[in-house]
């Protein structure tokens, strides 16, 4: 009697499982586009704003509540926002902002109107990139359709909400989402810990970890070296310590030795301890996903990046385009760039023996750990050469 009864329970959960299926409507296929992939693993989308026919650069981000556009791109375009009482939280300051309501925004094959747009100024994460950044684009886009995100061929594609065939293999996450998408992850150093992080796109880093996560859980190695950095984030710039801990695992995908950025988290972004911190897109570009915000479910598979390698070189330095040139941006106390005579101001002509003024090329260049670096700056009219050597944090 007992079998029979556990039979036919199984039968009607099954028999009611299916039938919710049946009335799911299937996703729809709309567009399919490239994107280009900035240092740190951020996705940059090319888009249009409302009737303007200029062709903008949007962050797209996980970690923004809604969709903003730029304060210079607005001046640009004669827009007038509208004056809020609403404030936008980031690691490096809370502000005030406005709005341009109503308003549309144009990819290939697809607009999305009725879209409310807060204004910042962007301005830093262009000299960051060095390009221009009109925009962020987050829930607003996120909460209204799926999402596909294929690092390898460096796509994106839109899909209708409802049901969608998933790529064989991988992992599907359950994230909790308000308006930002929260996963579990285990962190392991000095000892191990499961904790919950922001799943954020936006964020070119590996991990970033606040100071109060590893304070309290005492996660990291007491000899474990830590070394000054400074970040970028909504706000301004922001002082981090950079270290390594020995493994981060999430779902079934564990990586060994991860760089991560420390910060003290003045600004409560995490809401500690709702939140240890933040997983980036330096980690998450390893996988090619579909993040479907109305199921909470993000599905995961390792792409061709999974098994690179992560980048443990440290400078001291950071590299900013300004006004058509390269300067150098702050120097840590105690890096290799300032006990060569690096400044900070300092305007780079090359680096090693390449000219070409590219940004990207150089941050690259400053990659190569152990390997001797040779810049050629111009300070107070006089063209100037120094060198030192990359360090590597894991050593």
């Amino acid at each position: 009697m007992r079998k029979t009864s556990f039979f036919l329970l199984l039968f009607f959960m099954q028999f009611a499982a299916h039938s919710q299926e049946e009335f799911v409507t299937p996703s729809k296929f709309i567009t399919k586009f490239p994107f280009i992939q900035l240092t740190g693993g951020i996705v940059l989308l090319q888009a249009q704003f409302d009737s303007y026919p200029d062709t903008l650069n949007f962050i797209l981000d996980t970690g923004s509540g809604g969709i903003s556009l730029d304060s210079l791109t607005t001046e640009y375009f004669g827009l007038k926002p509208k004056l809020s009482n609403r404030t936008i939280r980031g690691i490096a300051g809370i502000r005030t902002v406005s709005f341009i309501n109503n308003r549309k925004l144009h990819f290939p094959k697809l607009t999305i109107d009725s879209l409310n747009f807060h204004v910042n100024n962007y301005s830093l994460l262009t000299t960051v990139y060095g390009e221009k950044i009109d925009g962020i684009i987050g829930y607003s886009v996120f909460s209204r359709y799926i999402i596909k995100l294929n690092y390898d061929s460096l796509h994106i594609e839109f899909w209708t909400k409802g049901s969608i065939k998933l790529p064989r293999g991988g992992f599907l996450f359950r994230p909790q989402i308000t308006t930002l998408p929260v996963v579990s992850a285990r962190v392991r150093d000095n000892r191990q810990v499961t904790a919950r992080f922001l799943y954020d796109l936006g964020a070119g880093a590996n991990l970033i970890l606040t100071t109060d996560f590893v304070r309290d859980s005492a996660i990291l190695h007491h000899k474990r070296k830590v070394y000054a950095k400074q970040a970028e984030g909504l706000g301004g710039k922001i002082d981090m310590n950079m270290s390594v801990i020995k493994e981060i695992r999430f779902g079934p995908y564990r990586f060994r030795n991860v760089p991560v950025y420390i910060f003290e988290d003045e600004y409560n972004v995490t809401s500690y301890p709702h939140l240890g911190g933040i997983i980036g897109n330096d980690l998450l570009r390893r996988f090619n996903a579909v993040i479907d915000y109305e199921k909470k479910s993000f599905h995961l598979v390792p792409n061709s990046h999974f098994a690179e390698p992560f980048d443990y070189a440290y400078s001291g330095i950071e590299l900013y385009y300004i006004d058509g040139q390269i300067l150098i941006g702050d120097v840590a106390k105690g890096s290799p760039a300032e006990k060569c005579g690096l400044l900070e101001g300092d305007i780079v002509i090359a680096v090693n023996t390449n000219f070409s003024q590219n940004l990207n090329q150089y941050k690259i260049a400053l990659q190569n750990t152990l390997q001797r670096v040779k810049i050629i700056v111009r300070r107070n009219g006089e063209l100037q050469e120094f060198s030192f050597k990359v360090l590597h944090i894991l050593h």
